[in-house]
């Protein structure tokens, strides 16, 4: 038995099937995660080294030179690329395509373990990162006061900090700038000398009392109680009080020897909000997490700390769900506008309402039990999968098309309603399975895709295939069923609504009909022209496609921009400040558009420590719709004047 037969004969199990798949569907998209792009995690694994105070030179000699000749070894390894820094080490390993990334860091990790033996003493043990969008902030939040900048990190640390990481979907909130605290011991290197004790003394000494260690258990009657001596230094007179050695039976004190000073630690880094003195947040989502949501529940807790603390203000610099909210809801609206378009399209054609509306259905039905494969091979809603869906609309409909216009043909033959479906239907299954299977053969090759674009764009041809296959499912199960029970033939009653809208339709057509008739008639007697005409059109695509340009992405609007500002290396942290400064008043003379202005001078970002002679300043633009110029019209502009200080590349 066939499935139209078996539709038509079962209309109670086929209806339930259908809802099951809509309900199913319905309940995935809820759940469904919204992203901009597929997740890509490129076969990448980067190694990280610090060693403070040591030059480029010296660390790619003492470190980098060492990790890659015990990292060549790796399988797979397509390249290696070593980056040596003031103080820093950073190698990122590429491999080959089809890689299992798991295995690969599990071998770095042993070739690194190896090596460390080869590496100085004092510098960091290597971290090992693998390549993850999902490690990249999705937001980057302003923190400004008036407070002091020390005070104003403490408190962040220990009220704000904890609030977002307590976010379900939040897996890191990083802080960036301000002041940590730090206890200066000054030595006085007269004093040392004249004692003569060396520095290392006095860090032995201070190491051996900052100490909290268990002491053994008693027996008190009944219980057995653990004992530990609490020995971490809770005030800077309990350091100056810390003996370092004795001279001739007298104890020397760190405070014969020294100054104690609460401070911070040396500033290597600036953070302006607004112009004003702040630190920086970045919002770190956890894998698989949905972008939209995070953002959501940040935004309100961020309102709620305002509410709470209105001596700090946290404003957001960088929200990536604003751009892909609008992104994604850009693409879901193109599919549903082209939807209702083409039902009204084929209305316009069938001049028959119920005719339209039984095939109107499959383009919800299949769209929605598509929505179900994403969920359960775990894709996320984004301009792709939202494009194949768009890009299947119209095609969803000629499956149901076909069938119902052959079934409509039998009933004008005379033939009774489920008769006529079952005929109608079971003629032309064949031919519509075949149309089918060759579209979807269409996209088999890019499911063997590899690369970046492998990883894009097999989402869309899962996509579009399995929602041709549901099409092609209703349009020989649903599309006959509903056929055999409301649909009618009869002839047009001038009486009734909607006469003239058909029977205009029907002149239109029929006009439609003959002239095209007649343009075949000219074709068929003019041949030559035609086929000249033709061969024109095809040399002049030729020609002209040399002119179109090329890139991986086109250019967006994320209501952003960003500016890089590079002096000569060893330039002082305060005199990049300055530069920074001259280029903060430029943005604010120029870009009356922005409405957060977040610069970091020191700042060199990823895993590297900071560079003092780098500053990067993020301008966030007010809604597109309430500015005349685009983002890149804003870039166009300040190019040229921040291109202008003198010593300065300005990007």
């Amino acid at each position: 038995m066939n499935l139209p037969h078996l539709a038509i004969r079962r209309p109670v199990f086929a209806s339930v099937v259908f809802l099951i798949l809509t309900l199913v569907g319905a309940v995935s998209f809820l759940r469904l995660p919204v992203d901009l792009m597929p997740d890509i995690s490129l076969p990448s694994i980067t190694v990280s080294t610090q060693y403070a105070g040591v030059g480029p030179e010296e660390m790619e000699e003492l470190i980098s030179i060492p990790m890659e000749r015990a990292l060549a070894s790796t399988p797979a390894v397509k390249e290696i690329i070593s980056t040596s820094s003031e103080g820093s080490s950073s190698i990122r390993i590429s491999f080959e395509w089809g890689t299992d990334i798991e295995v690969a860091l599990d071998d770095v990790r042993t070739r690194v373990d190896r090596a460390r033996g080869q590496l100085p003493l004092e510098a960091t043990a290597p971290s090992i990162f693998k390549f993850d969008v999902t490690a990249f902030p999705i937001m980057a939040l302003g923190v400004s006061s008036e407070m002091p900048p020390r005070e104003l990190r403490e408190f962040t640390e220990k009220q704000i900090q904890y609030r977002f990481e307590r976010i379900p979907g939040v897996a890191q909130a990083d802080i960036w700038g301000g002041l940590q605290r730090e206890i200066h011991v000054n030595l006085d290197r007269k004093k040392m000398h004249a004692l003569r004790i060396s520095p290392i003394q006095v860090i032995s000494a201070l190491r051996r009392e900052n100490l909290n260690e268990p002491a053994g258990h008693v027996i008190e009657g009944n219980f057995e109680l653990l004992l530990r001596t609490q020995g971490e230094y809770t005030t800077l007179d309990e350091i100056r009080q810390t003996m370092v050695t004795r001279r001739e039976g007298r104890p020397l004190y760190i405070s014969d020897l020294a100054t104690v000073h609460d401070s911070h630690s040396e500033i290597r880094n600036l953070v302006r909000v607004n112009g004003q003195p702040g630190l920086r947040m970045a919002i770190r989502k956890q894998s698989g997490g949905n972008t939209v949501e995070v953002s959501r529940l940040v935004a309100a807790e961020v309102e709620r700390l305002n509410r709470d603390f209105p001596h700090i203000r946290i404003s957001t610099i960088f929200d990536s769900a604003v751009y892909i909210e609008r992104a994604v809801a850009n693409v879901r609206n193109a599919a549903v506008y082209g939807s209702i378009l083409a039902v009204f399209v084929l209305l316009l054609f069938l001049r028959n309402l119920r005719s339209t509306l039984v095939i109107g259905i499959a383009i919800p039905i299949s769209v929605i039990a598509t929505f179900g494969l994403m969920y359960f091979y775990g894709f996320t809603l984004n301009t792709v999968t939202f494009g194949g869906l768009a890009l299947g609309v119209g095609v969803l409909l000629d499956n149901s098309i076909v069938v119902l216009e052959n079934i409509f043909r039998h009933r004008q033959d005379g033939k009774e309603k489920i008769e006529a479906a079952r005929t109608g239907a079971s003629e032309v299954a064949a031919a519509i399975t075949a149309a089918t299977l060759t579209t979807v053969v269409v996209f088999l090759p890019v499911v063997f895709m590899a690369g970046v674009s492998g990883v894009i764009f097999q989402q869309l041809a899962w996509v579009v295939s399995f929602a041709l296959f549901s099409s092609l499912a209703i349009a020989l199960t649903l599309v006959p069923l509903l056929a055999s029970r409301f649909v009618r033939v009869r002839e047009p009653n001038p009486k009734r609504f909607g006469y003239r809208f058909v029977h205009g339709m029907q002149n239109l057509l029929d006009n439609l009909d003959r002239s095209y008739s007649e343009g075949i008639r000219w074709s068929l007697r003019h041949r030559w022209i035609v086929v000249g005409l033709s061969l024109l059109a095809v040399v002049s695509v030729l020609f002209l496609v040399q002119f179109i340009g090329f890139e991986f992405q086109p250019e967006a609007d994320e209501g952003e921009v960003r500016v890089s500002l590079d002096l000569p290396e060893g330039t002082r942290l305060d005199a990049t400040n300055e530069f920074a400064l001259r280029a903060e008043e430029i943005i604010r003379e120029l870009v009356p558009e922005a409405t957060n202005v977040l610069s970091e001078v020191g700042s060199a970002g990823g895993w590297r420590v900071a560079n003092t002679n780098t500053a990067s300043i993020r301008i966030s633009l007010a809604p597109q719709s309430e500015r005349r110029r685009s983002s890149y019209q804003i870039a166009d502009a300040l190019r040229l004047p921040l291109e202008e200080l003198a010593g300065v590349i300005a990007r």
